[in-house]
């Protein structure tokens, strides 16, 4: 999943953040590329499409799709810079606490409405309201009064946004926040059309002629099930001119040997690759490794099993892995086993300049010791008064989804008293399942949405709507908030801050951390432009053209 949770009261951090590198040519067709005549793009998904709510959004396809057919005040380059998109000019004063945006004139919705000031107004406001429930509220708690209206202390209409003209847009930040613009180049700033959403109510994001664009492209062909659908260029668009391809089928392979296969074939312009393939097409042209800031992990549901409420037990849980042998010898795709639960990618030291999974490594969390784990499961039991352990794992239906929960069955089985049987569903499935905390134990993904170890650490606050599992640590908890709201203008004492807590978080065994999910693949070296974000939405296809 491309998001995470807590509730910031106001982050100001001097760190890097949203990191773009390119796949192809970065620079737009220019005058002297030969395009060829079909600009359409075939690509493939793994998992179906949940939502085009931006509200309700909370995994990384759904905002990649959002990113791609609407647009917000900012669209970040290849390089990883916020450029203006919807804002013409942007003034910043009151020391970093007010923006005050002038909006492009005669940018419009793909029904021919005006993009105005009052649609982020309207966005914004329905996103904090609690009657949404948007898991991802907690991201506007850095405006002025976000998290009092989230809690419902306060009404929507005193959030720090205001339509002071129909082109002019005032925000209030409670602190200055670095990285502001690039949080609002991300789909979840973005406006809403509030007569469209209000004409189709709850139906709103559900199928594709429930919805409305802004965007480079726009939905079409999805019924809110559809194993294929398609984002069509849209010709209301206020920089059509720049967009090349007329549309981008996108289809979904669970089976990367199905994807492969059409790839081959030439009905497809990119494919996954998983195993053998990686290995087999390493020297191939259109062969492309990408590590991003996503992983898998073993999340065991503390409320639905007593004895996972025990130290020992989920020690014993993860010394009963070899993380190694799962990488190497079953996925073999390039995913890479953690050091903890915050990957590789998500920041540096800025005294040191030590990586953060390096520098709060705790080797007992992520090592395999069979012996040991039957050690510390004995002594759980003796602990809990549980005598055996009968738990399902619930997975999706995605190549590696399986052979994980496969390899962690074999694993665990050996443990004493140990019966893990398998659950596999549907991808949306899954996300309902685990947001509704309606699981035993399951393979949790998570993709950060900028670089930054917060954007990982966040999930297991107390409170937070992803903690799922119940784990929960005063301690935790007060080394986050004093690293956001005490030292956000003091990086070294901040990042003091982080690695503690994520070495409490490892040492308490509070998740189980598994890999860093590789996504290599075959992209056909004609097209051109695409641009690849490692640390949040991946794809931005504005840009992108095919070549002869």
């Amino acid at each position: 999943m491309v998001v995470m949770n807590r509730k910031i009261k106001s982050v100001v951090v001097v760190l890097g953040l949203l990191i773009l590198s390119g796949c192809g040519s970065q620079a737009t067709a220019g005058s002297n590329t030969k395009l060829a005549k079909n600009q359409v793009l075939n690509w493939t998904e793994s998992s179906e499409l949940a939502t085009a709510d931006l509200s309700q959004a909370t995994d990384t396809l759904s905002f990649n799709t959002l990113m791609n057919t609407q647009e917000g005040l900012y669209r970040l380059n290849s390089k990883g810079t916020p450029k203006g998109a919807l804002a013409a000019k942007t003034k910043v004063t009151n020391g970093g606490k007010t923006y005050t945006f002038t909006l492009r004139k005669g940018a419009k919705w793909s029904n021919g409405d005006a993009v105005t000031a009052q649609d982020f107004v309207y966005s914004w406001r329905r996103t904090v309201n609690p009657k949404t429930a948007s898991q991802d509220a907690f991201y506007f708690y850095q405006v002025k009064n976000a998290e009092a209206i989230n809690n419902g202390k306060k009404s929507v209409k005193t959030l720090g946004i205001q339509a002071t003209g129909k082109y002019k847009l005032t925000v209030s930040l409670t602190k200055p926040v670095s990285y502001f613009k690039k949080l609002l180049a991300w789909p979840l700033f973005y406006p809403l059309n509030q007569t469209i959403v209000n004409k189709y109510g709850k139906k709103f994001g559900t199928q594709a002629k429930y919805t409305v664009s802004d965007g480079p492209f726009k939905l079409a062909n999805w019924n809110g099930q559809s194993k294929k659908w398609t984002l069509v260029k849209n010709n209301k668009y206020w920089d059509k001119k720049a967009v090349h391809l007329t549309k981008i089928n996108e289809l979904v392979t669970e089976s990367t040997t199905t994807s492969y296969n059409l790839f081959n074939a030439k009905q497809t312009d990119e494919t996954l690759l998983s195993g053998q393939q990686v290995k087999n097409n390493k020297n191939n042209a259109d062969f492309v490794k990408r590590l991003p800031t996503a992983t898998a992990r073993l999340e065991l549901n503390q409320n639905k099993v007593k004895a996972f409420k025990n130290v020992n037990v989920r020690r014993a849980f993860s010394l009963a892995i070899n993380r190694k042998q799962l990488t190497n010898d079953v996925l073999q795709d390039g995913s890479e086993p953690l050091k903890g639960f915050v990957p590789s990618g998500m920041g540096n030291n800025p005294k040191t300049g030590e990586s953060f999974d390096k520098e709060a490594y705790v080797k007992s969390a992520v090592s395999s010791d069979l012996a040991k784990a039957k050690q510390l499961l004995k002594k759980g039991y003796q602990q809990t008064g549980v005598k055996n352990i009968k738990v399902t794992l619930l997975t999706s239906d995605t190549d590696s989804s399986k052979q994980t929960a496969e390899f962690l069955q074999t694993e665990l089985d050996r443990l004493p008293n140990v019966k893990v049987s398998i659950s596999t569903i549907p991808f949306v499935q899954l996300i309902s399942k685990q947001n509704e905390k309606n699981y035993e134990a399951t393979i949790q993904t998570w993709q950060s949405v900028f670089a930054d170890p917060i954007n990982f650490l966040d999930v297991y606050e107390s409170g937070s709507s992803y903690n799922t599992s119940g784990y929960k640590n005063k301690t935790f908890d007060k080394l986050l908030d004093e690293s956001e709201n005490d030292y956000g203008n003091q990086p070294e004492k901040r990042w003091a801050k982080l690695v503690a807590a994520e070495k409490l978080l490892m040492s308490d065994q509070g998740t189980i951390p598994l890999y860093q999910v590789a996504k290599s693949q075959l992209l056909r070296s004609n097209v051109k432009s695409v641009v690849y974000n490692p640390a949040g939405v991946p794809y931005d296809w504005k840009t992108t053209y095919i070549t002869k």
